[in-house]
């Protein structure tokens, strides 16, 4: 069983949060809004937030209000970083304004739209690092990316999280050429 809920959120410093029907967090780096689900409650404590449930029944509901409050406070006070990297001979990424432009082996380069609050360096066009004070949008963009071309299972080629441990498939076990018997 988890214990997230019960933990207390230290606040960090030139984070503020207002608590009504959400809680509303500011930062130096953007501001958040996390639900606040019925049968929670949150306490501001002398710069630490505490959530507490009614009943059990909303036990759930409590770990997962309080780890989005966490990453609301981290988001918003130091924000959070994904990084991408794209292989593949011929296969790389440019930056347009917001718009990336990717050229992954398809017969046309593929344009995508980067959201606001999210923001791209490129390094050698062929590793990204995107920021983004929102966690869940930065996740949603690096995924959305790395949808465009999926590392291959067999020569590993693609867009792939830095880091990512891939296992690589066995090719076809061919004959030699021969008919074989």
């Amino acid at each position: 069983m988890s214990r997230i809920g019960k933990k207390p959120l230290p606040l960090p410093k030139g984070v503020e949060v207002k608590i009504g029907e959400t809680i509303e967090v500011k930062g130096p780096k953007g501001a958040l809004s996390v639900p606040l689900p019925a049968g929670v409650t949150v306490k501001n404590n002398g710069g630490t937030l505490e959530f507490a449930r009614e009943n059990d029944s909303v036990a759930a509901l409590h770990g997962l209000t309080r780890a989005l409050a966490s990453n609301a406070v981290t988001g918003v006070s130091a924000g959070f970083t994904r990084e991408l990297d794209i292989v593949g001979i011929g296969y790389r990424v440019d930056l347009k304004g917001r718009v990336a432009v990717f050229s992954l082996g398809y017969s046309h380069p593929v344009e995508f739209l980067l959201p606001g609050g999210v923001d791209m360096k490129i390094e050698k066009q062929t590793h990204i690092t995107l920021t983004s004070h929102d966690r869940e949008l930065l996740g949603q963009t690096a995924a959305n990316m790395r949808s465009l071309r999926p590392p291959d299972p067999y020569k590993n080629k693609g867009v792939r999280y830095t880091g990512e441990a891939l296992r690589k498939k066995v090719g076809k076990a061919g004959a030699g050429g021969k008919g074989g018997k």
